[in-house]
């Protein structure tokens, strides 16, 4: 391939060459656990082997010390090279255990707050913790979430649905986006919680046209009582700021990164298999395709690159996020938007020329293009934003009429 993406650091390096061992057993794997419709727990005992679950943690409580947000990218493509599915669930717990090691560097030392995100990540460390994570929900988008805590002498009770909890059949804790509300205003806040809390109901209810392997089924949270220190308060509901802008931007950009490495490998089959070919070559339109597919991927990992490093520089500039501006992460969120509409249509673009080239033969079930095919298409559906919604948005970023909600 003419662009390759390079990590930023030695921590990310470290990362991505451990996910590039993983990639042939994912792909060995990835066609039994998309016919099951199930997680493969291989995979997973695999990341956890290689130190690829603790990526995030500090070196200091046993893990890589990743903090590049350019190098996450780069190790969410790499493995979807391998299994897109395992890729995105990962990516859920990787979301989840960034923000708490955000939360273990840039807290006051010896606070409840740093302790207690010292203890979560040293328990990541140890195995003994893999966070889904989930901000979906029926019938609403992230700002309005409809799940609900509510504090009592106890602790707070939590009811609601959400949709898409990624990984959580395999998954020891779940953290998500819900509403609360309190003298000081109403709020979006995020909870942290055992799956084996009391009233968490998983529905076994996933059944999709593709990421048949990702484990994204609904979980109903039924009157569970959770402590007060595991819901921590974002920002208004019902309105972008800030820490929500952020904070999005950064658990959703890696997602894409993993539509990059669906596409990646579909061009890597359909390049193998025309190589093989005999007279492929003297046939105008295959190597017309490669190189409309070569363009189209060579863009694409352009964007992702760029958009890491702006994600590095502004996590640096910024203090993590804590000392940005309302702009700048309307700003941040537009980027993103660019480049999960790049990477979203030509990844799609990719994988159906590939199917092309293979003519028939890419038609059928035992071919792993029509699970990239499956796979890729669940791109776009990731919100923020949709597809129909994502130009709306980009264009009043760009006049200056930022959203509020």
């Amino acid at each position: 391939m003419s662009y390759t993406i390079t990590p930023a650091t030695p921590e990310g390096a470290r990362a991505v060459a451990a996910a590039a061992e993983l990639i042939e057993p994912f792909r060995q794997r990835a066609e039994a656990a998309d016919r099951a419709n199930e997680m493969d727990p291989q995979n997973y005992d695999d990341m956890q082997r290689s130190g690829l679950v603790a990526a995030f943690v500090p070196e200091v409580l046993g893990g890589f010390g990743l903090r590049s947000m350019h190098d996450w990218n780069l190790l969410l493509t790499t493995l979807a090279r391998g299994d897109g599915s395992a890729a995105i669930a990962i990516s859920m717990h990787l979301s989840a255990t960034r923000g708490l090691a955000g939360l273990y560097h840039n807290s006051e030392a010896g606070s409840a707050a740093q302790i207690r995100a010292k203890s979560i990540l040293e328990s990541v460390a140890k195995g003994e913790m893999l966070i889904c994570s989930t901000t979906t929900e029926r019938g609403t988008d992230n700002l309005h979430p409809l799940t609900e805590a509510v504090w009592t002498e106890d602790g707070y009770r939590l009811n609601g649905t959400k949709n898409f909890v990624t990984m959580s059949p395999l998954a020891t804790h779940v953290a998500t986006n819900v509403r609360t509300r309190d003298d000081d205003g109403d709020f979006i806040a995020n909870v942290l919680m055992p799956l084996k809390t009391d009233g968490v109901r998983p529905h076994g209810d996933w059944d999709a046209l593709g990421m048949r392997a990702s484990g994204s089924q609904s979980v109903s949270f039924e009157d569970c009582l959770v402590p007060h220190d595991a819901v921590r308060k974002i920002g208004p509901w019902g309105q972008w700021s800030i820490p929500v802008l952020v904070n999005r931007t950064l658990a959703n950009v890696p997602l894409v990164a993993a539509f990059l490495g669906i596409a990646e490998a579909a061009f890597e089959i359909a390049l193998t298999a025309q190589k093989k070919a005999e007279g492929a070559s003297s046939r105008p339109g295959v190597p017309h395709a490669l190189a409309e597919m070569e363009i189209l991927l060579a863009t694409s990992q352009s964007i992702m690159a760029r958009i890491g490093q702006k994600l590095d520089q502004f996590m640096e500039e910024s203090g993590g996020g804590a000392d940005a501006t309302y702009e700048q992460g309307h700003e941040l969120m537009k980027d993103y938007q660019s480049a999960k509409w790049v990477v979203n249509r030509n990844a799609i673009d990719i994988v159906s020329q590939a199917m092309d080239l293979f003519g028939g033969g890419g038609f059928m079930a035992r071919n792993p293009l029509t699970r990239l095919y499956r796979d890729v298409r669940a791109g776009p559906f990731m919100q923020p934003y949709s597809p129909i919604d994502a130009r709306d948005y980009m264009g009043r970023v760009l006049l200056g009429a930022y959203p509020e909600a």
